[in-house]
């Protein structure tokens, strides 16, 4: 297969908890979520991307970048991800990839391999929401449940990750992922920003206030709940 690469972010304080890191974007996804602010990665990836300045890039920052994230679209679609993440590996980088959960298999043969370091899981909306949110009628969740329960038995550090937007996301929406993924390491409510790109429309942010009080009810399921995207008091 061709490489599913689509881009790439030299550098970044914000992607890998704590690292500097650089991020390299796979194109595609399996997921149809309207409020996706890279929709033209989702949709139209374009395969062009010349894969010899990732390498050259990861030759030239050992030592100056802690790691590498491994984002999409879905990273797990593409059959090079894991490839690239052995190579990130072998020059001595910590890896971080990002997911939707929906390839529990693959997720788990990579955390086997020791091949993640830190790990992010988009956790679209309570169960019952999930169909909705990710844009497809007849959605399977098990797959999804898998990776949950795969992903809290801790085998690497992880957080679990929920962009709230309006109308799909409620309260009490919130708080049934909450007792979902209850006694997580980690988890974030990111305020959602209208890049001009989303697959949907009709999409608006919560108000600030409101998801700091949606943070504080899921608190009673995972302590380490916060706030991402908005001032914090």
């Amino acid at each position: 297969m061709a490489s599913r690469i689509q881009g790439l972010q030299k550098l970044t304080l914000l992607d890998y908890p704590g690292k500097v890191a650089a991020t390299v974007f796979f194109g595609g996804c399996n997921f149809r979520c309207p409020f996706c602010h890279n929709a033209d990665v989702v949709l139209r990836p374009t395969r062009d991307f010349d894969e010899r300045e990732l390498d050259k890039l990861l030759l030239k920052r050992r030592g100056v970048l802690d790691g590498v994230c491994f984002t999409g679209g879905e990273p797990l679609m593409c059959d090079d991800a894991r490839a690239w993440m052995e190579r990130a590996k072998e020059l001595g980088y910590l890896v971080k990839l990002d997911t939707n959960g929906s390839y529990p298999e693959r997720l788990r043969r990579l955390l086997d391999a020791g091949l993640v370091d830190y790990l992010a899981m988009d956790v679209k909306n309570s169960p019952d929401a999930y169909a909705e949110t990710v844009g497809i009628e007849r959605f399977d969740l098990a797959p999804i449940r898998e990776s949950v329960a795969l992903i809290l038995q801790g085998i690497v550090p992880y957080e679990f990750r929920t962009t709230v937007v309006r109308p799909l996301h409620t309260r009490e929406r919130i708080l049934r992922i909450g007792e979902w993924i209850a006694g997580a390491q980690a988890y974030y409510l990111q305020a959602f920003v209208d890049s001009g790109n989303l697959i949907g429309d009709g999409l608006h942010a919560v108000e600030d206030e409101e998801m700091r009080q949606m943070c504080a009810s899921v608190r009673k399921y995972v302590p380490n709940t916060h706030v991402r995207g908005i001032d914090q008091d």
